[in-house]
């Protein structure tokens, strides 16, 4: 019964010590993606655009500029 007596504030110092770095590696960018970025830079952007809705009629001044 005695060991509750330093067991308990331990656990709850204990507790505050891990979130505060779990706090602080967040805030400094440690779980940032650091493999996305490179993936991206490999993906293919080639890929043909895509076709424009019938709604939205095509602004006059592009047509004179593609001629």
């Amino acid at each position: 019964m005695e060991s509750l007596y330093i067991l308990v504030p331990l656990s709850v110092v204990l507790v505050f010590v891990i979130g505060a770095i779990f706090w602080w590696s967040v805030r400094s960018g440690q779980y940032d993606d650091m493999e996305g970025p490179a993936y991206r830079m490999l993906m293919d952007d080639r890929d043909a655009p895509a076709p424009r809705s019938p709604e939205k009629p095509e602004d006059p001044a592009s047509q004179v500029r593609n001629e």
